[in-house]
């Protein structure tokens, strides 16, 4: 007699019910084993996931206390400094989170630490996807969505920074408001509807917290989920490498060695957040004191993401246009303008360079930085100013700790802002093109070993080591494609073409970005074989 068949168990059954209706074993079975190349700089990404992940648990304990009213108080607390002292209430609970909450100074300092790594890791990230050309087809829009989160990541720490109501951060709501009153016409009425009246108003708090907490969140874990969407259903960007093709990808599946590692690397992210968070103080609102709009702290600055805004402010001329009774502020107005169209820039970069190229083929083997120099020129020249506007950002403090006049760096930014980004393009540019020869030599010779052999007749060599078949490849693999031309103004007839004006412009981008002297060409397969039978 046969053995009588067992019936499933509870969680099996709940199982089938739910893949009958949802089909979730598909679904599993097409994801879950999805594979992933392992490589580094992916952790990139991760790094902003998982500081995002902080930020949200972090962030639900602080609005636990934090208490966004504006309303004055005299305080009477455990920081017996300010004992006495007229404060509003954000202030205050700011200070009882600070002193009186358990874990509440610690749990702020990580949060302030995760908004700055959340920022570093989204602009780290993507220089990676620019430098290697991740972000051509088909993820263009994906790295839409990861400017997207950049832009309002920068304007959640903005928000942040700024509801403590603690002397420094009135004293960046006061820059934030002479920015906005800077816009033409519409400027006052702005500032007005925002403050809720004159500066600094009852209502400012208030406001910025549920767009701080709620709405500004909320669009990012949006864009966070929308992102890993396109990442699963795109197939992974890999380096270059054998078996690496625009066809298939060569890594470990999602489940189980991908999630294992992940779910590692999270608890190592908020680790290193706590450790920062336990002996590293940052923004000791009670060294500052409460917001006075007739006082400003010495060396007030922003966190660094925005010291980028500030350093176009500081070091823009006065000017200003008074015509019909008003006054435009140039020296505020255009590095207002000038911040989002910077950022703007690196958010329409790969259109631009599709319309250049004309390739519209699916890309998933990245690019070695070295052999696109003209793009990477461009990126270290955009990072480059940058940095040169962080300086400009903090003359104050470069100028007291340096004993430096806060004219001459002042000036020196206004100059390096035009000619430091040029020159780190042309110096990126010309470095690009040497590592190229490097590589071509080492193809055609083979690697230096170090090892010195004296010939017959007296003349000392080093011997060169042939590379294998795969570092061979990894070095050759990327195309040196022609660069777009617009056709000749003359037909076979003789009769002259219309060519647009776009047309023409493509055509001198794409010479200027691709064309002759701006790469090595690679060696063939005819100059290696010569050179192989010639015994070198």
């Amino acid at each position: 007699m046969g053995a009588r068949r067992s019936e499933p168990g509870r969680g099996e059954r709940v199982a089938d019910w739910a893949d009958g209706r949802l089909g979730i074993y598909a679904l599993g079975k097409t994801y879950m084993r999805k594979v992933f190349p392992d490589h580094w700089s992916f952790m990139l990404g991760e790094v902003c996931l998982y500081s995002f992940l902080v930020l949200v648990l972090t962030g639900v304990y602080l609005t636990l206390f934090f208490e966004p009213s504006s309303v004055e108080i005299v305080y009477h607390g455990s920081y017996e400094p300010l004992n006495g002292v007229i404060m509003t209430r954000a202030y205050e609970s700011t200070l009882d989170i600070s002193f009186d909450v358990r874990g509440g100074l610690l749990i702020r300092q990580i949060h302030h630490w995760a908004a700055l790594v959340f920022c570093a890791g989204l602009l780290v990230h993507m220089m990676r996807v620019f430098f290697t050309g991740a972000f051509r087809k088909p993820r263009e829009l994906n790295w839409v969505l990861g400017w997207t989160m950049l832009m309002l990541a920068l304007i959640t720490g903005l928000t942040g920074y700024s509801l403590p109501d603690d002397l420094l951060s009135g004293t960046g709501l006061r820059f934030a408001q002479g920015a906005i009153l800077s816009i033409p016409l519409v400027g006052t009425y702005l500032a007005f509807f925002l403050f809720g009246g004159e500066f600094p108003g009852d209502d400012i708090i208030s406001r910025l917290y549920p767009i701080h907490v709620l709405v500004l969140p909320g669009i990012i874990l949006a864009l966070v989920v929308a992102h890993l969407a396109l990442v699963f259903y795109h197939k992974h960007t890999q380096y270059p490498g054998p078996g690496h093709t625009e066809q298939s990808v060569t890594g470990m599946p999602f489940l189980p060695v991908y999630m294992a590692k992940a779910g590692g690397f999270f608890f190592l992210v908020f680790g290193a957040l706590s450790v920062m968070g336990a002996i590293a103080t940052i923004n000791p609102v009670w060294a500052f004191g409460p917001y006075r709009a007739d006082l400003v702290t010495t060396g007030a600055q922003p966190d660094w993401y925005l010291g980028f805004s500030e350093g176009l402010i500081r070091v823009m001329p006065g000017w200003e246009i008074n015509a019909w009774g008003h006054t435009l502020q140039l020296g505020v107005f255009i590095p207002f303008m000038l911040f989002p169209l910077l950022l703007a820039a690196i958010g329409g970069y790969p259109f631009v360079e599709a319309w250049i190229t004309g390739d519209q083929r699916e890309h998933h083997v990245l690019d070695r930085p070295r052999n696109v120099p003209t793009r990477t020129g461009l990126g270290v020249a955009w990072l480059t100013q940058y940095a040169v506007l962080l300086v400009g950002g903090g003359n104050d403090l470069w100028a007291t700790r340096f004993h430096l006049s806060i004219n001459a760096i002042t000036w020196f930014v206004r100059i390096a802002f035009f000619a430091a980004p040029v020159l780190a393009f042309v110096i990126t540019r010309r470095v690009c093109l040497g590592l190229q020869r490097r590589d071509r030599d080492k193809v055609l010779h083979g690697r230096e070993s170090g090892i010195i052999r004296r010939l017959p007749h007296g003349e000392y060599i080093e011997v060169h080591e042939p590379l294998t078949r795969a570092q061979r490849f990894v070095l050759t693999q990327h195309e040196q494609a022609p660069p777009y031309q617009a056709g000749a103004r003359v037909d076979g007839n003789g009769v002259a073409r219309r060519i647009p004006a776009a047309h023409r412009l493509r055509a001198r981008l794409a010479r200027a970005m691709y064309g002759p002297g701006t790469y090595v060409a690679k060696p063939t397969e005819e100059e290696y074989r010569e050179l192989s039978r010639g015994g070198h």
